[in-house]
C-alpha cells in the first residue's frame, strides 16, 4: 500500500524512523519470530495515526508484539498521548488507568494491523493522509502509572520534550549510534522497556530486537542469531543470566550491558563482569525523570555506582531539614534533580505534585544517595519503607494494602519488601485475618492487581506494631 507522507524536519521525535534513506532493512524491528522494515513500520503507523487522530489519549494493552509498536508509533505520529497498560493489570487497576488517563479509545489487537490497511476510523472520518510534523515539545507523548507509598498508580505525562532530551543524553553517555543492535525483552509499559528500549531505536537509529522475554537463551540467540551491540535488562534478568555460564558467555561479542531499575547486587555485577567480560553500566531514573544518571560507555564502571548526572540535569544532596549536603562522597541525603527530561506535575492530582517538589523547583526523588566530589552518585537505599523494588518493577505498598483489606476477614494489612535471592526484593504482607489462606490473599492480589505485585509471602500476625497515633511501625516488620 503506498501512502502519501508528508516528511517532517529534522527534529522530531521519531526522527530516524522518518529517515530511512539507504539506511532500512526488512528485519529493522524484531519482536520474536515477527519483523518489519522502518518503511513499513512507518506505513502501518500513519494509518494508526489517521485513526486516532483528535482523542485525548488511547490506551492499549502494551503486550511484546510488534502490534504494539505500530499503535504507539501511529498515536504519537497524530500528537495523540499513549496510556500503555500492563497486560497483567487486573479490573481494579485497569479501570482505575482508564479513568483517571482519560483515554477515548482503547486499542485491542484486532484493531491494529500489521499491513498498513484500515478497517475503518475509531475517533472518527478520517480527513486525508497524516502530517508528519512535530507537534511542541510541551504535548505530552505518554501517559505512565506509576506505584506511589499510599492509594492507585498515579499518572505521569511525558511531553515529547523530554523523551527527546532523555534519548539524547543517553545516546551521547552511550555513544549509542544506528550502528548497535539493541537488544532486550522487557515490558513496553515503562520507561526502561518502552522509553529507551523502543522510541530509543526509532529516534537514533538502531536496530531493535525484542526477545519477547528476557530469557538467558532469549539473549544468547540475539547475540549469535542478531549480532546484539547492547542489552538492557534489569538485575532480575542478569542474575537469571549468570546463573545460565553458557547464555552469559554468548554476550561476549556485545559492546555494551546496561543495568537498571533498581539496583545491581555486587556479587551479579562481578559475576557478570567475570562471565561476559563486560562491566556493567548502571544508570538511574524514574517514570517521573526518566533516567537522569549514568556511567559513560567511555567512564569506570563501578558496582553500585550509577554514574554522573546527563547532559541537562543537575542533582543536589539535601538533608531531612533541607540543608544542602556537600558532595564529599560521605554525606548521605536525599537526591534531589532538575533537568530537561523531568515531568512537571502528576494527572490530575495537585497535592502529590506539590510534595514531589521543593519550593524552588527541584524534584524530590525520595532515595537516598551520596555524591563524590568527581560527582559520582552511589544509592544508598529509600526514604520511605513503602517503595518496593521488585524483578525491575516499582510496587507501591498502600496499593497492595487495600487490596488485601477487600478481602471478607482481613482486618489488618501491611505490606513491605523483603530481601529476595533472584527478584532483590519481594512483596510480603503482614495481615491479620480470619478465615483466609495465604493461597487466596496472593491470588486475590494477583487477579485485582498484576501478578508482579501479588505477595511471594503473607505472615499472619496477631496484631500489627503500631506508635501512639497508630501508624504502623514497618521497621518493627520483617
Amino acid at each position: 500500500m503506498t501512502r502519501n507522507l508528508t516528511r517532517a524536519p529534522d527534529g522530531h521525535l521519531l526522527e530516524s524512523l522518518l529517515s530511512t534513506a539507504g539506511t532500512d532493512r526488512g528485519d529493522a524491528v524484531t519482536i520474536g519470530d515477527a519483523a518489519m522494515s522502518r518503511e513499513n513500520l512507518l506505513v502501518a503507523a500513519s494509518v494508526m495515526a489517521d485513526r486516532v487522530r483528535g482523542a485525548n489519549a488511547v490506551a492499549l494493552d502494551a503486550t511484546p508484539e510488534l502490534k504494539t509498536v505500530v499503535a504507539v508509533v501511529g498515536c504519537l505520529l497524530a500528537a495523540v498521548p499513549v496510556v500503555p497498560i500492563p497486560p497483567d493489570s487486573g479490573p481494579t487497576e485497569r479501570a482505575h488507568i482508564l479513568a483517571d488517563s482519560g483515554a477515548e479509545i482503547v486499542l485491542s489487537a484486532a484493531d491494529i494491523a500489521l499491513s498498513g490497511r484500515s478497517s475503518g476510523p475509531l475517533s472518527g472520518p478520517s480527513t486525508g493522509p497524516v502530517a508528519l510534523a512535530e507537534p511542541p515539545a510541551t504535548d505530552t507523548a505518554l501517559i505512565l502509572y506509576t506505584s506511589g507509598t499510599t492509594g492507585p498508580p498515579k499518572g505521569v505525562p511525558i511531553t515529547r520534550g523530554a523523551v527527546a532530551a532523555g534519548l539524547d543524553a543517553l545516546a551521547e553517555a552511550w555513544v549509542w549510534t544506528a550502528a548497535d543492535t539493541l537488544v532486550h525483552g522487557l515490558p513496553l509499559f515503562h520507561v526502561h522497556g518502552l522509553v529507551l528500549g523502543v522510541l530509543g531505536p526509532l529516534r537514533i537509529g538502531s536496530r531493535l530486537v525484542h526477545t519477547g522475554r528476557p530469557t538467558p537463551a532469549g539473549y544468547a540467540e540475539a547475540s549469535q542469531k542478531h549480532g546484539g551491540t547492547m542489552f538492557f535488562g534489569v538485575p532480575t534478568v542478569w542474575s537469571r543470566i549468570c546463573a545460565d555460564p553458557a547464555a552469559a558467555r554468548a554476550l561476549r561479542p556485545a559492546r555494551l550491558l546496561v543495568s537498571g531499575s533498581a539496583p545491581l547486587p555486587v556479587p551479579v555485577f562481578e559475576q557478570l563482569s567475570a562471565l561476559t567480560g563486560h562491566r556493567p553500566i548502571e544508570r538511574y531514573g524514574m517514570t517521573e525523570t526518566l533516567i537522569t544518571l549514568s556511567t559513560r560507555a567511555d567512564g569506570e564502571r563501578r558496582p553500585g555506582v550509577v554514574g554522573t548526572p546527563l547532559r541537562g540535569v543537575r542533582t543536589r544532596l539535601m538533608d531531612d531539614d533541607g540543608t544542602m549536603l556537600p558532595a564529599d562522597g560521605e554525606a548521605i541525603g536525599e537526591l534531589q534533580v532538575r533537568g530537561p527530561m523531568v515531568f512537571t506535575g502528576y494527572r490530575g492530582q495537585p497535592e502529590a505534585t506539590v510534595g514531589a517538589f521543593t519550593a524552588d523547583g527541584w524534584f524530590r526523588t525520595g532515595d537516598v544517595v551520596t555524591i563524590s566530589a568527581d560527582g559520582t552518585h552511589r544509592i544508598v537505599g529509600r526514604a520511605s519503607t513503602d517503595l518496593i523494588k521488585s524483578g525491575g518493577y516499582k510496587i507501591g505498598a498502600g496499593e497492595v494494602e487495600d487490596s488485601l483489606l477487600g478481602v471478607p476477614g482481613v482486618r489488618e494489612a501491611a505490606v513491605i519488601g523483603t530481601p529476595h535471592p533472584d527478584l532483590g526484593e519481594q512483596v510480603t504482607a503482614y495481615v491479620v485475618a480470619d478465615g483466609v489462606s495465604e493461597q487466596q490473599l496472593i491470588d486475590h492480589v494477583a487477579a485485582r492487581l498484576s501478578v508482579h505485585k501479588r505477595p511471594r509471602q503473607v505472615v499472619f500476625v496477631e496484631a500489627l506494631p503500631r506508635n501512639p497515633m497508630g501508624k504502623v511501625l514497618k521497621t518493627k516488620l520483617g
